[in-house]
């Protein structure tokens, strides 16, 4: 499955690795709007631009996926809010979104037991009834017949690599479809220059950590005035189980065991259609003990006994991972620069203790397709869609998102139950009743990336291996992800710094790469003259490497499109 690089710590610069800085000569097609990613957010955008311009707009979205759908990864409990409002007649048009919350269980987990928390004490904003369990990447194929029906164009198996900017610096339209270098960034036989796409406007709808969107907000100073970023990583499995233990539309969420008290993070479990379920893990990226294998918590987790004895019987039949943006309202970006705007993921609209962003995503995409439209009408272009980023923040995601903007902060300060379920539960209660936050607006602090301590301070953890059974290998989790990429393409995983994995992360921090790749990317190897290895061919395309690496050394570019995986429902 992997064709390793092998780095070590003679290894020569990484410009070997990159593709020469010459612009060959592209050929051009023109738009009125151009969207990157056809997920929630774009596909919703593109449906909502068509809706309101017809034939006199035109629209293209581009989907590095080898179909729509290929990369999409969410739990998903869906808020039919945002879907509700782009399409109301969704039931009569035949949308996969079947299966109603029909029950709601928290469990707080001890290595042996379970406590299940009253939902009375819930706050009425984690409620889900009304929602449904869907899988997403089914919903966004759906919505792509919807937009092409409209007559949007969608490609994909198309990455954006680029932006293409105009005489001041704006953006202008994307550079497309590149492929066919070699692995040691010269171009080979096949070379294609691929096209450059330009737009009035281009929308990022890229998911957490889009390439395009880190560009766009360095480029443009977006995070200024924000806080940081902050992530968790989810990793998900799709199972087959017995119908006696199958309980359609139950929706059960777990903290606690295996990660304790200290470490941020829980589980979900959907009880979908035909006797599936979506089950997974996430893990806060502001962990501290660079040991902790997050993988691993997620497959010793399912050994627990409230959650085997569901899955005894049963069968795993998909796996996949994604980093989910978990900041809230203080970390959102300025959300729009010159020529183009960040939806959905892009902007980090996920409602934390929801574990919800599917909506926003959707009304991210309706408001910023409203907001281009309005300004091609009056003849503007590659300007800023002010009224877009003021509809984020005071809009009904804003309504969404400010309430629970504390959770994040207090889970890091003091933990997930007297953090997160404790202080937070009073600050979302005071929110809901009083209208204000009890605790203010709190700070997130370091990065997740800075959170992570030296190796000596913290013990190694001893992890199970995995019985074949209920618990996995990564790797023959990772083939059931249908991942691929062209063995002859450069690694579009790059180092800064070849140096650093072995001089600095590995004697400081054990090197965490080894552990915090839900897909095994990379590894050391050799005890004396150690060498990092970068499998990338593994890529499950998660953006993990991009956010936790304590050296912020690894950075993610797009690979030619179609690579990466090709999940069937997640």
């Amino acid at each position: 499955m992997s064709d390793p690089e092998t780095l070590g710590t003679s290894a020569s610069s990484d410009s070997q690795n990159k593709p020469d800085n010459e612009s060959p000569a592209r050929e051009s097609m023109d738009y009125d709007v151009v969207i990157v990613g056809a997920g929630p957010a774009g596909l919703s955008a593109a449906i909502r631009l068509k809706q309101l311009g017809g034939d006199d707009v035109s629209v293209v979205v581009l989907e590095k996926g080898s179909e729509v759908g290929a990369h999409i990864l969410s739990g998903a409990v869906l808020d039919p809010d945002g879907l509700t409002d782009l399409i109301p007649d969704w039931k009569d048009k035949g949308a996969p979104i079947k299966s109603a919350v029909t029950k709601d269980k928290f469990l707080a987990l001890s290595a042996s037991g379970a406590l299940r928390v009253p939902n009375f004490f819930m706050p009425p904003l984690m409620n889900n009834h009304g929602n449904y369990i869907v899988s997403m990447a089914n919903v966004c194929r759906w919505m792509a017949e919807q937009a092409e029906e409209l007559g949007v164009e969608i490609f994909p198996g198309m990455s954006c690599s680029d932006f293409v900017y105009g005489e001041g610096g704006e953006v202008a339209g994307i550079v497309a479809g590149e492929f066919g270098y070699n692995k040691d960034g010269g171009k080979g036989e096949n070379y294609e220059p691929g096209m450059e796409l330009r737009g009035k406007y281009v929308l990022l709808a890229e998911g957490a950590r889009g390439s395009l969107s880190q560009i766009a907000r360095k480029k443009y100073d977006l995070e200024k005035d924000c806080d940081e970023a902050k992530f968790g990583l989810g990793m998900k499995e799709i199972w087959e189980i017995d119908p006696a233990n199958h309980n359609e539309g139950e929706v059960v969420h777990t903290a606690g065991w295996p990660l304790g008290m200290k470490t941020g993070g829980g589980s979900f479990l959907y009880h979908a259609e035909n006797n599936q379920l979506f089950l997974g893990y996430i893990v806060d990226l502001n962990y501290k003990n660079p040991n902790l294998y997050p993988y691993a918590e997620f497959q010793r987790w399912k050994h627990h006994p409230s959650i085997a004895a569901i899955l005894k019987g049963g069968k795993r039949v998909s796996y996949g991972a994604r980093v989910v943006t978990k900041g809230g309202y203080q970390s959102i970006p300025k959300t729009v620069f010159p020529g183009g705007a960040l939806l959905g993921c892009s902007a980090g609209l996920v409602n934390l203790p929801r574990i919800k962003g599917n909506h926003n995503a959707m009304l991210s995409g309706k408001a910023a397709a409203e907001a281009a439209f309005a300004a091609i009408k009056a003849g503007r272009s590659a300007d800023e869609l002010s009224a877009y980023d003021s509809e984020i923040r005071t809009g009904k995601i804003g309504k969404d998102l400010k309430p629970v903007r504390n959770i994040a902060p207090l889970n890091a300060r003091f933990g997930p139950f007297l953090g997160g379920m404790l202080c937070g539960g009073i600050d979302m209660w005071t929110a809901t009743l009083l209208k204000f936050n009890i605790f203010g607006t709190l700070k997130h602090g370091k990065s997740d990336a800075e959170s992570t301590e030296d190796a000596s301070k913290h013990k190694a953890i001893d992890y199970p291996k995995p019985d074949g059974t209920l618990s996995f290998d990564r790797l023959t989790n990772v083939s059931f992800t249908a991942t691929n990429h062209s063995e002859d393409q450069p690694s579009h995983l790059k180092l800064l710094d070849q140096a650093v994995p072995i001089a600095v992360n590995l004697p400081k921090y054990d090197e965490p790469a080894q552990r915090y790749c839900p897909a095994g990317v990379y590894e050391v190897l050799g005890e004396t003259d150690s060498q990092f290895n970068i499998n990338a061919q593994n890529c499950i395309h998660c953006k993990t490497c991009d956010i936790k690496d304590p050296s912020r050394n690894i950075v993610w570019t797009v690979p030619e499109g179609g690579g990466g995986p090709n999940y069937p429902n997640m």
